[in-house]
């Protein structure tokens, strides 16, 4: 399935403008203060986006242990995976590469062209790196 990327990347990303339309798989957190740090998974059983004129709303089915029947969409946080990060990069990604220095600590580094440079994004994960590189390309095309 892959890593998630950290709340604090997540935000940067929805502020950069990225756009979620949900899917069975997704996990999100949501931003309201009762749920501080717990994550989601959207399923077709138990979590539901229900798309409306007014916006979408993602719908708790079955859900008796609190008493939360929707939230909005603007008040989910998308947490993207590894994968789906590198689907974002599209044809801008280079590469990812595994690294381990003398402390033994593994890093991770992806490599994407943004504008007309190939820039590196460093990480200890492997979705962190790759939400690095998303961030960029965003904030890059918002400034053509």
């Amino acid at each position: 399935m892959g890593s998630m990327i950290s709340t604090l990347l997540a935000r940067e990303l929805r502020d950069a403008g990225l756009v979620w339309t949900p899917a069975s798989g997704d996990s999100f957190q949501i931003a309201l203060d009762d749920f501080d740090g717990d994550v989601f998974t959207v399923s077709d059983m138990t979590i539901e986006a229900h798309a409306y004129s007014t916006g979408t709303v993602l719908g708790f089915n079955g859900t008796t242990e609190w008493a939360l029947d929707s939230v909005a969409l603007d008040d989910a946080l998308w947490m993207p995976r590894e994968d789906q990060l590198r689907e974002l990069l599209r044809g801008t990604f280079r590469s990812l590469e595994r690294s381990v220095d003398v402390a033994s600590r593994v890093a991770y580094t992806v490599v994407a062209r943004i504008g007309d440079t190939d820039a590196a994004y460093v990480s200890e994960d492997p979705a962190e790196a790759y939400g690095r590189a998303v961030l960029s390309l965003i904030r890059s095309a918002r400034e053509l």
